[in-house]
């Protein structure tokens, strides 16, 4: 895996507000650039010093094997969550996802320019265009 689709990747995760979540494939679109599997390739290789739990399956439901770890994290922030994830906190048993309806982030203006920004660095790195090459100044 490319290490500029990484860097972007992990670039957009970052600006996920806390309580809020998306799924693989939503980061895939805001980057225009790979799929939900690439970028759960990269979160599952790289994705430990960003804010990892909010980034999803599109069925809401946490990365496998954090799932303890990440409800902490759901708790704490106050991120929308469905099922028996009270039963799962005392006993590990009971299933529960996150209410990815209700948490979805929706970038603002400014967290979108910022994403285009991403996005846009990530095509010139990949495809090495520079500024003559694509009449923008970056």
């Amino acid at each position: 895996m490319r290490i500029e689709y990484v860097e972007a990747v992990l670039a957009i995760v970052e600006l996920v507000p806390a309580a809020s979540a998306v799924a693989y494939g939503d980061v895939a679109e805001l980057l225009g650039s790979g799929g939900p599997r690439q970028v759960g390739a990269v979160m599952s290789h790289y994705g430990s010093g960003v804010p990892w739990w909010r980034i999803l399956k599109a069925s809401g439901h946490a990365p496998a094997g954090h799932e303890a770890e990440a409800l902490r994290h759901y708790l704490a922030e106050g991120t929308p969550l469905l099922g028996a994830y009270l039963e799962y906190q005392r006993t590990g048993e009971g299933r529960w996802r996150v209410d990815l309806q209700a948490a979805r982030w929706a970038p603002a203006e400014d967290e979108l320019d910022m994403i285009d920004a991403v996005a846009e660095e990530l095509e010139r790195r990949l495809h090495g265009l520079s500024v003559a090459d694509d009449g923008m100044s970056v």
